[in-house]
């Protein structure tokens, strides 16, 4: 069966459409007018080895923040959906990732609970015209919706740029293992029979 999704937002705010396929190629086309945005989604989708799409249009001529948190929001509610009763998965993943002088440590539980553990000091705002901070508000949109327990740790790094580009690369690889299919799962991994 597919594991794939397709999901729509339109507000006041930002239009967006979000297509993925969790057992892809890693094939991106990533479109939201934020170039270094559109950079930290490509490395997921590349490094999870999905195949994904993101078309966005937001109101970026007041900041960047409404169309990165809608992503988000979009992107979560379509893992969430891909995944489906989870029948099957590994369910955690993990990947430490060093990006030069920055490591990032990335936990992942497809729990049915949301929750973002977040422990990422930049040493600068911005990188480029994207706003560091904007790196929490995707993931805990993301982490929400995709109804997940995502824990960030950045153990080091003195570059903004080399410290979101390892978080993104991370929540790839450990998202990857997280909806992998293990060949010794037959039920939902969990004691409880759902997530």
């Amino acid at each position: 069966m597919a594991r794939t999704a397709r999901v729509q937002r339109k507000t006041q705010e930002t239009q967006i459409v979000v297509e993925i396929d969790l057992d892809g190629k890693g094939r991106t086309q990533i479109d939201t007018g934020i170039g270094f945005f559109d950079h930290m989604l490509t490395h997921i989708g590349r490094h999870g080895l999905f195949d994904l799409k993101i078309e966005a249009a937001g109101d970026l001529h007041i900041d960047l923040h409404h169309t990165v948190e809608d992503v988000g929001i979009c992107l979560g509610t379509a893992l969430d959906q891909a995944v489906a009763d989870k029948t099957g998965i590994y369910r955690f993943g993990h990947a430490s990732v060093p990006m030069d002088e920055a490591l990032a440590d990335i936990a992942i539980d497809l729990s049915g609970r949301p929750s973002l553990v977040y422990n990422v000091n930049f040493p600068g705002n911005k990188i480029g015209q994207f706003d560091t901070e904007l790196v929490r508000e995707f993931a805990r949109a993301f982490s929400n919706h995709a109804r997940m327990n995502l824990h960030v740790n950045v153990v080091y790094g003195s570059n903004n740029h080399h410290i979101a580009e390892a978080i993104s690369k991370g929540i790839g690889r450990a998202l990857r293992q997280a909806v992998g299919i293990d060949a010794r799962e037959t039920e939902i991994p969990s004691t409880k029979g759902s997530l």
